[in-house]
């Protein structure tokens, strides 16, 4: 008998790309496995960034590789279940690619939805917060149209590699692992921060969904719950709303 497709998914923080070929290959085929687990019960499916630690659309040219999970998607998306991309800083130079070949559907700032009767607001979660000025000048660098055609000029060979080498995410990778994360202080968290003052415009929000930190983080604020789902370099975290509107942060082994 075939599962009731009623529950909503949540996950981000993939990084495809580092820190070498093997490990990516590993962790995709992981999540990949994760998603053949869920496909079955979930009516939409949510990544919240950062699938690719960095990926740049050329007018004739996708960067190399991550044919499996893209070829996934496909499956998931063409059985029915839709998959939305929310950009994230290290995914945004998407130009129509994702949409087109592979029919993500992709959001490219916050937004608030109603689902199984929840009031949810997602994100990546990059540049939100009151800190961080010098982040969020970078962030509208690269954004910039001009900024992008100048990229698309150099070749695309030369340009992934800069693109990896600028992206650097093997601190994140050593941060982890060292533990620096493990004693947080919530409230000076940007986007706890972020999330109070959205709060303060609009009380009804259930749920504050985001990605962006790589540390898993369920916390009640307020009447409202902050989400941060983690990541599936070090922590393979990620988040299920069921029917009833009930959320889980779940870890997937």
């Amino acid at each position: 008998m075939s599962l009731s497709k009623d529950k909503y998914y949540f996950a981000s923080d993939f990084h495809f790309g580092i820190p070498d070929d093997k490990t990516s290959l590993e962790r995709e085929r992981l999540i990949i496995k994760w998603l053949d687990d869920i496909k079955a019960d979930a009516k939409e499916i949510y990544i919240l960034g950062d699938v690719f630690d960095f990926w740049f659309e050329y007018s004739k040219v996708v960067p190399k590789g991550f044919i499996r999970i893209l070829g996934k998607m496909i499956e998931i998306i063409e059985s029915g279940t839709p998959i939305h991309l929310f950009k994230g800083n290290h995914d945004l130079w998407t130009f129509g690619y994702l949409e087109k070949e592979i029919g993500l559907i992709c959001h490219s700032k916050p937004e608030t939805i109603i689902l199984n009767g929840k009031k949810i607001h997602l994100a990546h979660g990059d540049g939100l917060g009151p800190d961080d000025v010098v982040y969020k000048i970078l962030l509208r660098f690269f954004r910039g149209p001009v900024n992008q055609i100048l990229f698309r000029w150099i070749h695309p060979d030369l340009g992934v590699r800069i693109g990896l080498l600028f992206s650097k995410k093997h601190r994140y990778i050593k941060r982890h692992q060292s533990g620096k994360d493990d004693n947080i202080v919530i409230e000076n968290e940007l986007l706890y921060k972020y999330s109070s003052s959205y709060l303060k415009k609009d009380d009804s929000i259930d749920y504050f969904i985001f990605g962006h930190r790589h540390i898993p983080i369920d916390t009640n604020i307020d009447n409202s719950r902050l989400i941060i789902l983690g990541d599936w370099m070090i922590h393979n975290t990620y988040g299920v709303l069921d029917i009833n509107g009930n959320f889980q942060l779940k870890k997937y082994k």
